[in-house]
């Protein structure tokens, strides 16, 4: 069964500098016809950094738009022209100061297929060398690391809610059970 929806028309709502708000009409595979509303968004990468011991760095950081504090891995959006990987070293630097030699892809993610188009791209990264963090000057957070099962637990208590970080802490955990560690 063929489930695909084409598009008719697309505008766009609201253009802000990182998304966009599209609203489409679209034919549905029975023939009729609706409205798809959504966000554009340039895709993002999410980072496991994995320090000697197996501790993982993460950050606190607040979040407007749900005005709370929240656990989180370093991530970052892509920019114009940049490959995933590179913005995943870039973001890791950046956000804390890492710096790290050997990259895995884990996978993707696709957060909110309701609405938008995001994709993450989820990496572990090891061998990590401290350095200096490059933050924008907007951009507040605190780094600290924990032991991956204590990152597991947080998820189970609810300390952690941040969907990319939750998908990337199992996946990483999973990789790493594989691998033997």
């Amino acid at each position: 069964m063929d489930l695909t929806e084409h598009c008719l028309s697309s505008e766009v709502l609201a253009q802000g500098d990182m998304l966009t708000v599209r609203r489409d009409s679209v034919r549905l595979p029975d023939g009729n016809v609706s409205r798809r509303e959504y966000v554009v968004h340039p895709g993002a990468v999410v980072i496991v950094p994995l320090l000697p011991g197996g501790n993982v760095v993460l950050e606190r950081q607040f979040r407007y738009p749900l005005h709370q504090v929240f656990i989180e891995l370093p991530a970052g959006k892509i920019d114009p022209d940049e490959d995933v990987l590179s913005t995943g070293q870039r973001e890791l630097l950046e956000e804390t100061g890492y710096t790290a030699q050997n990259w895995v892809k884990l996978g993707i993610q696709h957060p909110c297929i309701g609405y938008s188009n995001e994709v993450i791209h989820i990496y572990l990264a090891e061998n990590l060398t401290a350095g200096a963090h490059q933050r924008d000057e907007d951009e507040m957070l605190e780094v600290f690391d924990l032991k991956m099962e204590d990152c597991l637990t947080m998820i189970q208590r609810g300390e952690i809610t941040d969907s990319k970080t939750i998908v990337a802490l199992f996946m990483a955990w999973q990789y790493l059970q594989q691998d033997g560690r």
